[in-house]
C-alpha cells in the first residue's frame, strides 16, 4: 500500500521526478532523503531510517578502535550494509516503475505520461549503480556477519573442548 503525502495539495504544487527520487534513494537512502523528497519532512519512516545507519556506522567505529573481536561491532556493522542495500533496492524499484504507476502514486494531478515519471538514461544509470552498490553492500554484510559468527562459534567450541579434555586431578 503506497502512502500518500500528508498535504492533499502536495502533488499539485510540485511534481516528483522519478530520476531524482531514484538517485536520492541510492545516494541518500540510508538517511531517508528520498522519503523526504517524496513525502515531505513529516514522514516518520524518513526520520527513522538514519537510526540503523548510525548504529552501523557506530559499529564500524568500534571495530576500528577495539578490533574485529568486539562482538558488538560485528552485530552493528551489518546494519549499515543492510541500510545501503535497502536504499539501493528502493532506487531500483523507483527506476523501474512504470510512468503510469509513478504518476498515480506521486504525481496524481499530472497526466500519466508526464515527463516527471518517464525513464531516462540517468534513471537507468541509477538502476545500474544501485544494482552494483546494493549487491556489494548486501553480500559484504552477509559475508562479514556469517564469518564473524562462525569464528565466534569455533572459538567457543575450542574453549569447551580444551576445558573438557584437560586431565582432572
Amino acid at each position: 500500500m503506497r502512502r500518500q503525502p500528508a498535504d492533499p495539495d502536495h502533488n499539485k504544487t510540485m511534481l516528483k521526478n522519478k530520476t531524482i527520487a531514484a538517485w536520492l534513494a541510492l545516494l541518500g537512502g540510508p538517511l531517508g532523503l528520498h522519503r523526504f523528497y517524496l513525502y515531505g519532512l513529516g514522514d516518520t519512516i524518513g526520520w527513522l531510517l538514519p537510526i540503523p545507519t548510525a548504529l552501523g556506522w557506530y559499529g564500524v567505529q568500534r571495530a576500528q578502535h577495539l578490533g574485529l573481536d568486539d562482538q558488538t561491532s560485528w552485530l552493528l556493522i551489518p546494519l549499515l550494509g543492510f541500510a545501503i542495500a535497502a536504499g539501493a533496492l528502493t532506487a531500483i524499484v523507483y527506476g523501474l516503475m512504470s510512468p503510469e504507476k509513478w504518476g498515480g502514486g506521486f504525481n496524481s494531478s499530472a497526466a500519466p505520461d508526464h515527463s516527471a515519471g518517464t525513464t531516462h538514461w540517468l534513471t537507468i544509470g541509477a538502476v545500474v549503480c544501485a544494482l552494483l552498490i546494493g549487491t556489494t553492500a548486501l553480500m559484504s554484510s552477509l559475508a562479514f556477519s556469517f564469518q564473524r559468527y562462525f569464528e565466534y562459534q569455533v572459538e567457543a567450541a575450542r574453549a569447551i573442548s580444551q576445558t573438557s579434555s584437560s586431565p582432572s586431578k
